[in-house]
Protein backbone atom coordinates (compact mmCIF):
# COMPACT_ATOMS: atom_id res chain seq x y z
CA UNK A 1 0.00 0.00 0.00
CA UNK A 2 1.21 3.06 -0.88
CA UNK A 3 1.53 5.48 2.25
CA UNK A 4 2.65 9.19 1.66
CA UNK A 5 -0.75 10.22 -0.20
CA UNK A 6 -2.67 9.67 3.33
CA UNK A 7 -0.31 11.75 5.33
CA UNK A 8 -0.82 14.25 2.10
CA UNK A 9 -3.89 14.44 2.62
CA UNK A 10 -3.87 14.89 6.15
CA UNK A 11 -0.99 18.42 5.31
CA UNK A 12 -4.13 19.59 3.09
CA UNK A 13 -6.41 19.80 5.90
CA UNK A 14 -3.76 21.84 7.78
CA UNK A 15 -3.17 23.83 5.63
CA UNK A 16 -6.42 24.61 4.61
CA UNK A 17 -6.67 25.67 8.23
CA UNK A 18 -3.53 27.90 8.33
CA UNK A 19 -5.05 29.45 5.07
CA UNK A 20 -8.14 30.38 6.50
CA UNK A 21 -6.63 31.44 10.06
CA UNK A 22 -4.39 33.98 7.93
CA UNK A 23 -7.57 35.02 5.82
CA UNK A 24 -9.22 35.67 9.26
CA UNK A 25 -6.13 37.55 10.55
CA UNK A 26 -5.88 40.15 7.70
CA UNK A 27 -9.70 40.83 7.40
CA UNK A 28 -9.66 41.15 11.11
CA UNK A 29 -6.47 43.46 10.61
CA UNK A 30 -7.90 45.07 7.23
CA UNK A 31 -4.53 44.25 5.64
CA UNK A 32 -4.85 42.66 2.33
CA UNK A 33 -0.38 42.64 1.70
CA UNK A 34 1.87 42.14 4.05
CA UNK A 35 0.91 42.62 8.21
CA UNK A 36 0.63 45.93 8.48
CA UNK A 37 2.22 45.74 11.95
CA UNK A 38 -0.61 43.36 13.15
CA UNK A 39 1.45 40.90 15.37
CA UNK A 40 -1.35 38.32 15.46
CA UNK A 41 -1.45 38.73 11.31
CA UNK A 42 2.31 38.28 11.79
CA UNK A 43 2.52 35.28 13.53
CA UNK A 44 -0.23 33.33 11.34
CA UNK A 45 1.39 34.74 8.19
CA UNK A 46 4.91 33.40 9.31
CA UNK A 47 3.26 30.42 10.28
CA UNK A 48 1.23 29.21 7.20
CA UNK A 49 4.46 30.49 4.90
CA UNK A 50 6.87 28.31 6.96
CA UNK A 51 4.77 25.33 6.57
CA UNK A 52 4.00 25.83 2.99
CA UNK A 53 8.11 26.83 2.72
CA UNK A 54 9.33 23.07 4.26
CA UNK A 55 5.63 20.58 3.75
CA UNK A 56 6.17 20.21 0.08
CA UNK A 57 9.82 19.08 0.12
CA UNK A 58 9.73 16.92 3.41
CA UNK A 59 6.84 15.11 1.47
CA UNK A 60 8.69 14.92 -1.75
CA UNK A 61 11.78 13.22 -0.23
CA UNK A 62 9.47 11.25 1.86
CA UNK A 63 7.69 10.01 -1.23
CA UNK A 64 10.79 9.22 -3.08
CA UNK A 65 11.98 7.25 0.38
CA UNK A 66 8.61 5.10 -0.58
CA UNK A 67 9.39 4.85 -4.09
CA UNK A 68 12.91 3.66 -3.75
CA UNK A 69 11.23 0.89 -1.71
CA UNK A 70 11.72 1.82 2.27
CA UNK A 71 10.32 -0.10 4.67
CA UNK A 72 6.68 0.89 5.36
CA UNK A 73 7.17 1.29 9.30
CA UNK A 74 9.80 4.23 8.38
CA UNK A 75 7.73 5.68 5.60
CA UNK A 76 4.84 6.35 8.46
CA UNK A 77 7.87 7.16 10.99
CA UNK A 78 9.06 10.03 8.82
CA UNK A 79 5.53 11.10 8.25
CA UNK A 80 4.38 11.42 11.91
CA UNK A 81 7.71 13.11 12.55
CA UNK A 82 7.46 15.48 9.83
CA UNK A 83 3.44 16.16 10.67
CA UNK A 84 4.63 16.57 14.79
CA UNK A 85 7.24 18.69 13.77
CA UNK A 86 4.96 21.18 11.86
CA UNK A 87 2.45 21.40 14.60
CA UNK A 88 5.00 21.78 17.36
CA UNK A 89 6.44 24.88 15.02
CA UNK A 90 2.75 26.36 14.68
CA UNK A 91 2.09 26.20 18.19
CA UNK A 92 5.04 27.67 19.17
CA UNK A 93 5.36 30.41 16.75
CA UNK A 94 1.24 31.14 17.29
CA UNK A 95 1.20 31.88 20.85
CA UNK A 96 0.71 35.07 21.90
CA UNK A 97 4.15 35.12 24.13
CA UNK A 98 6.17 32.95 21.45
CA UNK A 99 7.14 28.96 22.96
CA UNK A 100 10.56 28.86 21.44
CA UNK A 101 10.80 25.07 23.20
CA UNK A 102 7.90 24.44 20.32
CA UNK A 103 9.31 26.36 17.51
CA UNK A 104 12.72 24.80 18.01
CA UNK A 105 11.48 21.56 18.83
CA UNK A 106 9.29 21.94 15.62
CA UNK A 107 12.31 22.84 13.30
CA UNK A 108 14.50 20.05 14.49
CA UNK A 109 11.61 17.68 13.72
CA UNK A 110 11.42 19.02 10.33
CA UNK A 111 14.92 19.80 9.80
CA UNK A 112 15.86 16.04 10.99
CA UNK A 113 12.96 14.15 9.05
CA UNK A 114 14.49 15.83 5.61
CA UNK A 115 17.25 15.00 6.51
CA UNK A 116 16.88 11.44 7.46
CA UNK A 117 15.00 11.44 3.96
CA UNK A 118 17.78 12.13 1.92
CA UNK A 119 19.87 10.03 4.02
CA UNK A 120 17.81 6.82 3.20
CA UNK A 121 16.88 7.95 -0.48
CA UNK A 122 21.31 8.49 -0.96
CA UNK A 123 21.69 4.93 0.67
CA UNK A 124 19.23 3.05 -0.75
CA UNK A 125 21.58 3.40 -3.98
CA UNK A 126 24.35 1.26 -1.89
CA UNK A 127 22.41 -0.73 -0.06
Amino acid sequence: MIIVPAYAAIFAALFIFLSARTIRARRSAKVAIGTGGDKRLERASRVHANFAEYVPFGLLLIAFTEIRGMPSVIIHLLCLALLSGRLMHAWGVSSDVENFRFRIAGMMFTLNTIGAAALFILASYFI
